[in-house]
């Protein structure tokens, strides 16, 4: 809780509140309050997954857990860059106020040290120095240090708080200062909710702490809720004392305020607190030793974790024998720190680590939902979500519209962003992804032609019938000019190293050779890979992402119960669902093959068609690939919803659609497709059991050989029919 105070409070209680007072009067309570509402929506994703998956790493490990490849790598980037970043300001700006203090009381002077160097960088330099050392000693000592320095801290705000409490009591006229409560409309709350918001999102930080904190799955959310809530109390009481406890003359309080911008509080404590401006630059000395205390203990968390999982260096997850410390992250962590605190003007990286935290925090939200997709039940929540999925889905939109009016408002911020990005990327590419791989799912020998071709199509090898889906593969590698390619893979348990999979590297070559035979004998270009890895699908997902492949035909009871899968590959999808004798699909020999067409003796094909379905574009494909073998007779059933129909009918919104529908079915009918329509009923399509049995009576009238659907029909999914 003390660790997220600390980076939730920051420095910018002190520094930010005036400014926001200065765009929205009074109202600017009314926008710390929708700051909070607006967050919530993401802090309840923190604490559902920092309960869930108590880990460091936070936002970068749930992001490699739900999102796909290079997700994981470019959130884990950004989040070490924003942390860097925040570090390095909290850092410049106890460096700022300490400078003041000392030349206020003249024991420094305004020249720089030696005439090169400035003071006020050097005491942030200095500060980062020691924090680095503090957060290597050891967690308990950062935990001591950190909980003394917050309660200093939380002691000189409610001083503030106090003073400006006793004032308002003895002036009876206080109101006043809130008569014109939002001078400046709605525009004023909107830019001071813009300028202040990315100061209530310090609880990233508590989830750092997942591996090292007793009973995370209770503790961490109570930890995020508590101090957000605590926090935003704060900052509301400060700017009402700063707004209701000042009489300024001829100037309404909340225009005194705003005209001094940062120094805006530091001016009005004056005002009613003795030794007000000391109070407020000790307190900001304080704010900000704090954040910077927590700052470096996450940006350490995120870049052991990247180090772990070989996304960096694998010796940034070096733990020191006798602190049981990440030391080696903390370290290069302190040192860029202190030479970005040291060199670079923060201000625009400064909102530049805002839009990057608010691409973070899109991304959680998504992995939010894609996390309760993959594991379901498997994972024990401390808490969990409430009116899922409609709240991480908020907090997608809440936060890349924040992050959008940052572009209108900060251009340079997002230029920024992406610039850092980019490098990001072109480091996964040039050195991460191979490393990843290199350790998770080695390849130990590949075989084929040295040529490839743009369409890839990827087949999984099953030693136990090698060759059943290869029949598909060959048809679409023929209608799409594409290469094939099959891929073994050697699981082996956690605690047997991938090293051992070489000693199966010639048997993996001559289990391949019938396959070749078959490919070369089609003249489809082909190449075989044989992995070791403690995983499976972490094997597929790699050589989807490494071969490029363009589509992965595999088995549909494999795929069905395989929700990773379904949910990180970044290709095409063919599952296959056989009942044995698939094969005679295709088995013609040239002469019966011509003695059956010949005499019209095809199977039948029925394409289950669904527009608004996930995958209606595929569905098509499919047929298409299958279709010009010339074997079948297709047949079409597109599903229709009754209620969408008659709506479309009196609706010039849907007119369009409607043609479209019926320009389909002509072109269908010319090229000689029987198209056939199931009308699905208000009630029906409510319930995935009526219409599966309506959906499936439809299909097996036409007594198919084979069944061509996507992934979802209606609203339910093909799985579960």
């Amino acid at each position: 809780m003390m660790i997220g105070i600390a980076g939730l409070v920051g420095g910018g209680i002190f520094v930010l509140t005036g400014p926001a007072i200065g765009l929205a009067g009074g109202a600017v309570i009314i926008a710390f309050i929708i700051n909070a509402i607006i967050t919530l929506f993401t802090a309840m994703g923190y604490a559902e997954l920092g309960s869930a998956i108590p880990e460091a790493g936070g936002g970068y490990l749930w992001v490699r857990e739900g999102l796909p490849r290079p997700n994981a790598f470019i959130s884990g980037w950004m989040a070490w860059f924003a942390h860097i970043i925040a570090g390095s300001l909290y850092a410049v700006g106890f460096g700022s106020f300490l400078f003041s203090l000392l030349k206020t009381i003249h024991i420094l002077g305004d020249h720089p040290l030696f005439g090169i160097f400035p003071f006020d960088k050097l005491i942030a330099v200095a500060s980062i120095a020691a924090f680095t050392y503090i957060n290597v000693k050891g967690v308990s000592e950062t935990s001591k240090v950190g909980i003394i320095v917050t309660i200093f801290q939380l002691g000189t705000i409610a001083a503030l708080i106090g003073a400006g409490f006793w004032t308002i009591y003895t002036h009876s006229n206080w109101s006043v200062n809130f008569a014109n409560l939002i001078p400046n409309g709605v525009g004023g709350i909107v830019a001071a909710m813009g300028l202040t918001f990315i100061t209530f999102e310090g609880y990233e930080i508590i989830v750092q702490t997942g591996e090292e904190v007793k009973n995370p799955k209770k503790n961490i959310p109570r930890a995020i809720f508590t101090s957000l809530a605590i926090v935003v109390v704060l900052y509301c009481l400060i700017a009402f004392v700063s707004i209701g406890a000042i009489f300024p003359k001829d100037i309404p309080s909340w225009k005194f305020i705003g005209h001094y911008g940062d120094l805006g509080i530091t001016k009005a404590a004056e005002l009613f607190l003795p030794y007000g401006a000391f109070v407020v630059i000790i307190g900001g000395i304080v704010s900000s030793l704090a954040a910077l205390n927590a700052t470096t203990f996450s940006s350490s968390r995120v870049s052991f974790a990247m180090g772990r999982h070989y996304n960096l260096p694998h010796q940034l997850s070096s733990i020191h024998s006798k602190f049981k410390t990440p030391y080696v992250a903390i370290v290069i962590s302190g040192v860029v720190m202190a030479v970005v605190a040291y060199t670079l003007p923060l201000d625009q990286i400064a909102v530049a680590a805002g839009v990057i935290f608010l691409l973070l925090f899109t991304q959680v939200n998504i992995a939010v939902i894609n996390i309760r997709r993959i594991y379901g039940d498997k994972l024990s929540y401390g808490f969990k979500i409430p009116l899922f999925p409609i709240i991480p889905i908020t907090g997608v939109f809440l936060n890349l519209g924040l992050a959008l009016y940052l572009l209108a408002t900060q251009p340079l911020s997002w230029g920024i962003t992406a610039l850092w990005i980019l490098i990001g990327f072109a480091l996964y590419r040039m050195y991460t992804f191979k490393k990843e791989i290199e350790h998770y799912a080695p390849l130990v020998t590949s075989e084929g032609d040295l040529t490839r071709k743009e369409y890839r199509i990827l087949i999984l090898y099953t030693p136990d019938n090698p060759d059943r889906l290869i029949k598909y593969a060959i048809r679409v590698a023929k209608e799409k000019d594409g290469e094939v390619d099959v891929l073994r893979i050697l699981t082996v348990p956690d605690q047997t190293p991938l090293s051992a999979g070489i000693a199966f590297a010639d048997a993996a070559r001559k289990s391949f050779e019938p396959l070749e035979k078959m490919l070369e004998q089609e003249n489809i270009l082909t190449h075989c890979l044989f992995r070791i890895s403690h995983e499976t699908t972490e094997a597929v997902l790699a050589t989807i992402e490494e071969q490029k492949i363009d589509l992965v035909i595999t088995d549909f009871e494999i795929y069905r119960n395989n929700r990773a899968l379904q949910t990180l590959a970044t290709c095409d999808v063919l599952a296959i669902r056989t009942t044995g004798d698939d094969i005679t699909l295709f088995e013609f020999s040239d002469e019966s093959e011509r003695l059956n067409l010949s005499q019209g003796i095809k199977k039948n094909m029925v394409v289950l068609y669904d527009d608004r379905g996930d995958h209606s574009d595929l569905v098509l494909k499919a047929t298409s690939w299958l279709e010009h073998s010339g074997k079948f007779n297709v047949s079409v059933l597109a599903v229709n919803k009754k209620h969408e129909i008659n709506n479309a009918r009196d609706t010039k919104e849907f007119e369009d659609p409607i043609a479209e529908d019926s320009k389909r079915k002509e072109y269908l009918e010319q090229v000689g497709v029987e198209f056939n329509e199931i009308y699905l009923s208000e009630e029906t399509s409510k319930s995935s059991e009526k219409s599966a049995n309506l959906i499936l009576s439809a299909v097996n009238a036409s007594q198919p050989d084979l069944v061509v659907t996507g992934a979802t029909v209606g609203r339910f999914s093909f799985y579960l029919f």
